[in-house]
């Protein structure tokens, strides 16, 4: 499984990046871990402080979040258990010679996190790009708002059978 960017930062609704259903994603992922042990790799989105080519335009747009690499705002809001991996990365997907190398012994990738219309479906397509079979949990994962929530999962339902849309009970009980 892999738990994309469940972290301060995105949870902070007050904040240029808050994900509106942030506490029920979590809670999502808390029901889904009390049942299935399996170990989680949990990804971090962390700003380059670079600011390579169009993300220092990114950031003036965004400019709240411009926070140095060591900011807690870049920190887990779930706690990590044994066994499990954190991969940090300043992109949106988090698909790379990384992710791949972490999960190379998995035919087949379980999703879940936020933002679905950001991070979520940049990972899920650049697995789906490198063969992976890919489930995302769409109760496990939010957006900035449920409508661009909604669309990405629209969006994803088009790799279907590459790319599985269910909910964390469906998964439970297959």
């Amino acid at each position: 499984m892999v738990f994309i960017d469940m972290q301060n930062i995105f949870a902070d609704q007050d904040g240029q990046w808050g994900v509106s259903n942030y506490a029920e994603v979590e809670q999502a992922m808390a029901r889904l871990r009390e049942r299935d042990d399996s170990p989680v790799i949990w990804t971090r989105f962390v700003r380059d402080p670079e600011e390579h080519g169009a993300w220092a335009d990114y950031y003036d747009r965004w400019d709240e979040c411009r926070a140095e690499p060591e900011s807690e705002v870049w920190d887990l809001t779930s706690p990590v258990r044994d066994g499990d991996r954190v991969l940090s990365m300043p992109t949106f997907s988090k698909w790379g010679e990384q992710l791949a190398e972490m999960t190379k012994d998995y035919d087949r990738l379980v999703l879940a996190g936020v933002a679905t219309d950001c991070c979520v479906i940049g990972t899920a397509l650049g697995a789906v790009d490198a063969g992976k079979w890919v489930t995302v949990l769409t109760d496990a994962c939010g957006g900035g708002t449920k409508e661009v929530h909604d669309q990405a999962m629209a969006i994803m339902d088009c790799f279907n059978p590459m790319l599985t849309l269910m909910t964390v009970d469906e998964y439970l009980n297959v």
